[in-house]
């Protein structure tokens, strides 16, 4: 509440706007309050040397507080504080030792002096202070002769020409690490320390007459060197002469262009401000585009705006922790159009006076909502960057866990996904059912329309790298919407398919349609893919979306005339020869390795996800790497106990018994649920590929009674298909046109 102030109750010290204290008197019965106002004070421009300064109206910047441009060298805070007694309004200005016992003068003093916890994560989601490597002082650096050229580097071992460091120790020009968007190197800079202990590396192109980015292997992060100069100077590097390039060019050698981001912010267009509700934007927390990116989308459909001033009426006594709460809370912020309105006049004509500009930016900041929404989840509690259809996922989950009356919002995306899996030798088929909330799409490359153009930018660009020349402007292949439509029902092979109807393993081929249409279709066109050499990368295309879509054509027809269904038969538990031989695929394990995770790890991955490929061990290592035990070895129970589990009453339903928890981890890293998994288990008498069928198969299974099994994420996994409503009657599923 921009004028009314915030108040704080003492007894909980939760926050109030003026709105919302009367309602939160009267519910719980708390009288005494701390009353709060912030109000700006400006500096009047040279009135620095005692000059009065000019006040402007009262402000207070709450969670969702006003983004402004407020300079801290143009202005200053002053804030007012009272203590509230109600019913009666009673005020006592502070600071009153005199009329107010100690305990309330201590309890006061400590809640003004506090500093928010969101003020606290700042510097440490924004920058991190980096500290002198133990290192720099008494670096010892090799007499070999090497000079360092001011351009033209690459690595020594694989001629990668981009993200190079310069050992200090011996002048080795080595690529960093790889990153999952595709860039980066081969980590041969890290391979060349394990190899011979020199610690510390600076990385070519940002060396400046100010400093350079220096890393630090021994101590695991960056640092700084406080001799750097030195250190350079020992290989011919004068840091006097050099300017932040990438790839030893130089900045007046490069042409200046348009760049992607520019063209997203219309740069250079003259905009005009939009203000009300629903022209309210979000600020960035620091790498928090996905969460704002999604929120506002959501927002927009009017099933998630619901009745606001209800839940707020409703909430509990402690509203920072209710979901429902807070998700009104930031709908409000986005939709009332409180936090979006336009200057004053005033303030517009003494912007023309001083022949400034000061852009309005109003908006809000997020903190509590995304503080709320990331506890307890290992990457959307980080300030790290993070996939937009992920947290999507992560949203619709919690949104299931917290219904508000009979009406289920998520149900505009859910929808049914019906799958056809066909015997390739006895062409019978079964058909199987699952729950979805995204449509994910391929990216078809090869109908890119733009190839002769691909082909001449890449001989362009060889040619430029050869010659160390500037690289020419890039060429995005145009992949045409409906060519990745057609790939998502084109037919796909199913790897070690059983087939029931010959009784042994068989090819077998799968197609899916839809069983159902949603109200909103989520789509997502996958960028990410792997490379020959098995590294992940982006693929940087251009995919112009149609404004209508028509995917009537993709409608289920259910088993059709002529077709024969495949029998109900569980294939036969196989029990090795040497029951304590592991059954890992080396070469996953070490294609994952070779891309810089622990051996253990890799191992684990590829074991946990049923030797299904590095693709899939590579999803698993992503979605645990948090874990503490993320890199230790490899411990299973004894196979005798495996096998007795697994044999003890062929297909039986309910086994007292607990199914083996390698078998619960392969369907859990899949994204589905603990309760889910055990059950499906349990139906199939542990049998892994039947299981995963029954899951497919029964989207409303009953509810497991053990709460503990409640407690594990489902959206792990960005492939996850969200089971989460488990009651008698399953997810309610809506049907329309596509």
């Amino acid at each position: 509440d921009s004028e009314g102030g915030l108040y704080v109750c003492m007894n909980t010290f939760l926050g109030f706007g003026r709105e919302h204290i009367e309602r939160h008197y009267r519910k719980t019965g708390q009288c005494v309050y701390l009353h709060l106002k912030r109000r700006v004070v400006e500096k009047v421009p040279g009135a620095s040397g005692g000059a009065l300064p000019k006040r402007r109206n009262a402000k207070l910047f709450l969670d969702l507080e006003i983004s402004s441009d407020l300079n801290s060298d143009d202005f200053e805070y002053e804030d007012e504080a009272k203590l509230v007694i109600f019913p009666d309004h009673y005020e006592i200005s502070l600071p009153n030792i005199e009329e107010l016992p100690a305990l309330v003068t201590i309890a006061c003093d400590a809640l003004l002096s506090a500093k928010s916890p969101y003020r606290k994560q700042e510097p440490d989601s924004w920058e991190e202070e980096l500290q002198a490597s133990k290192h720099a002082k008494t670096l010892v650096q090799l007499d070999n002769g090497v000079r360092i050229p001011p351009s033209g580097w690459k690595c020594s071992r694989c001629d990668l020409r981009e993200n190079l460091w310069l050992n200090l120790t011996d002048g080795s020009v080595l690529c960093g690490k790889w990153f999952f968007d595709g860039s980066g190197g081969n980590g041969h800079a890290m391979e060349h320390y394990k190899e011979t202990g020199y610690p510390l590396a600076v990385k070519l192109g940002t060396i400046t007459p100010d400093g350079a980015d220096v890393y630090s292997f021994d101590e695991e992060e960056p640092v700084l060197d406080p001799h750097i100069a030195k250190h350079l100077a020992h290989f011919g590097i004068d840091m006097l002469q050099m300017q932040v390039t990438e790839n030893g060019l130089r900045d007046n050698d490069i042409k200046p262009r348009v760049s992607e981001w520019e063209v997203i912010q219309e740069a250079g267009v003259k905009l005009k401000p939009m203000y009300g509700p629903g022209y309210t934007g979000m600020k960035n927390l620091g790498n928090s585009c996905y969460l704002n990116a999604v929120m506002q989308a959501i927002f927009s459909i009017p099933e998630y705006v619901g009745n606001l001033p209800r839940i707020f009426d409703y909430s509990p006594l402690d509203p920072t922790q209710d979901f429902n709460t807070q998700m009104a809370k930031l709908g409000h912020g986005l939709l009332s159009g409180q936090y979006s309105k336009p200057p004053m006049k005033s303030e517009l004509i003494e912007q023309v006076m001083k022949e400034e500009h000061k852009p309005q930016h109003s908006g809000i900041s997020p903190r509590m909502f995304k503080a709320f929404i990331s506890k307890g989840h290992p990457e959307f509690s980080s300030n790290r960057q993070q996939d937009a259809q992920e947290f999507f996922l992560h949203l619709i989950n919690l949104v299931e866990r917290n219904p508000v009356g009979s009406e289920n919002p998520s149900d505009v995306f859910r929808f049914l996904v019906e799958e056809r899996t066909q015997c390739c030798q006895s062409r019978k088929v079964r058909y199987t059912e699952r729950v979805d909330y995204i449509m994910q799409l391929p990216v078809a490359m090869e109908a890119a329309t733009n190839k002769d153009e691909l082909i001449a930018y890449e001989l362009k660009r060889r040619e430029a790298e050869a010659a160390r020349r500037p690289l020419p402007e890039l060429v995005r292949a145009k992949i045409p919407f409906r060519a990745c439509l057609q790939a998502f029902s084109e037919p796909s092979n199913v790897e070690d398919f059983w087939s029931s109807a010959l009784q042994a393993k068989s090819a077998g081929v799968k197609t899916s349609r839809f069983a159902s249409f949603p109200e909103y279709l989520v789509v997502q066109i996958k960028k990410f893919t792997f490379g020959l050499d098995w590294i992940p990368k982006k693929l940087d295309v251009s995919i112009d979306m149609p404004d209508f879509l028509d995917i009537s054509h993709l409608r289920a027809r259910g088993l059709q005339p002529g077709e024969e269904e495949l029998p109900d038969i569980a294939p036969p538990i196989v029990i090795p020869d040497d029951p304590k031989a592991l059954d890992i695929d080396e070469s996953s394990v070490m294609q994952l390795a070779e891309m810089g995770f622990p051996l253990e790890a890799c191992r684990k991955a590829v074991y946990y996800t049923g030797n299904l490929g590095a693709e899939v061990a590579f999803n698993w290592i992503i979605a645990h790497m948090e874990e503490p035990d993320f890199a230790e070895p490899l411990v299973t129970p004894a196979f005798g106990e495996v096998a007795s589990s697994g044999a003890t009453a062929l297909g039986a339903v309910g086994l007292d018994n607990q199914p083996p928890e390698e078998m619960v981890a392969i369907i859990i890293s899949m994204g589905f649920q603990r309760n889910l998994a055990i059950q499906a288990l349990k139906a199939t008498s542990n049998n892994l590929e039947r299981a995963l069928e029954w899951i497919f198969s029964h989207p409303d299974p009953e509810e497991e009674s053990d709460p503990a099994l409640d407690t594990v994420d489902m959206e792990n996994n960005a492939n996850a298909n969200i089971l989460a409503e488990t009651g008698s009657e399953g997810p309610r599923i809506k049907d329309g046109p596509g």
